[in-house]
């Protein structure tokens, strides 16, 4: 046991610091608690941080893996949707490790597009399950800093993130991912380091970024023909994007152009694949968001 190793957060600690707080964890926010310091050394060990590395941390709660962050010497700033969390955690840092490198930026974390300080060069969270792929795309797209990403998420969505072509799972969060990072589940954690003990299991997944494709089409279009593509995922990609390009010749004319048989299904196609479809529509075309 290290000298630190009453520095984090257990059970007993969490509950009642939540009791003080009045807080109570609620779905609308996603919110369970992780209280296992074994857990949150393992998060850390996992995340390879370097001292001194600016991290960004999204939706802290009580801080218990931003204790471990601040532990490890990293550099942190936490993004915290609610005001009583917010100011309770750079109070729970200060006592506990005075001279920490920590701030806290009072904001929903899809609404974030600065941060203060050096750029973060890596992402390390327990995301609230219920926003978890819509905040990791937001932070690839709006922080290319970030050149490693460890996020605790549901375990269904790990998988789809990291999913390969041709799997089931393989979908929309896959292809997205993909732009940005390279994916590999992480590892397994279990439902009784929470609380509440949430009703589903518990994931690691680590990107690492990558340089997006190489195309010429603007990445809100090529997400635009992901999400097409897999609103009806069995039909074949001919017919799927057929409104996108006006019928079903001209889409099946564009994916000859870009090299694609018009049979094959988006769940079998890699990003630069998608990519080389965008290209097909020009850039007259309305780019939807990639939400």
């Amino acid at each position: 046991m290290n000298e630190t190793s009453n520095a984090l957060l257990g059970p007993a600690e969490i509950r009642d610091l939540a009791g003080r707080l009045g807080v109570r964890p609620t779905k609308t926010l996603g919110q369970n608690f992780l209280h296992d310091g074994g857990t949150v050394r393992k998060i850390v060990r996992i995340a390879g941080l370097k001292p001194g590395e600016r991290v960004v941390e999204v939706g802290p709660g009580l801080g218990s893996l931003t204790l471990g962050l601040v532990e490890a010497g990293a550099s942190v700033v936490a993004i915290e949707i609610d005001r009583l969390l917010a100011g309770q955690i750079a109070e729970t840092v200060r006592d506990r490790f005075p001279d920490a490198d920590f701030e806290v930026v009072l904001s929903d974390a899809l609404d974030v597009t600065t941060l203060p300080g050096a750029p973060p060069t890596a992402l390390v969270a327990n995301l609230p399950y219920n926003v978890a792929v819509p905040v990791l795309l937001t932070m690839l797209e709006r922080f290319d800093s970030l050149e490693r990403v460890l996020v605790m998420v549901q375990a269904e969505v790990a998988d789809r993130i990291a999913a390969v072509p041709g799997s089931k799972i393989y979908g929309i969060p896959s292809v997205k991912a993909a732009w940005y990072a390279s994916a590999r589940r992480a590892g397994t954690i279990g439902r009784n380091v929470f609380w509440p003990a949430p009703n589903v299991d518990s994931a690691l997944v680590y990107l690492e970024r990558r340089e997006p494709p190489s195309t010429t089409a603007p990445r809100e279009q090529v997400f635009k023909v992901v999400d097409t593509a897999f609103a009806q995922r069995r039909k074949t990609l001919r017919a799927a994007l057929s409104g996108l390009f006006g019928s079903g010749v001209a889409a099946e004319a564009a994916l000859r152009a870009a090299g694609i048989d018009p049979s094959a299904r988006g769940e079998t196609l890699v990003v630069e694949q998608f990519a080389r479809i965008a290209e097909q529509l020009g850039t007259d075309q309305p780019a939807e968001g990639d939400e």
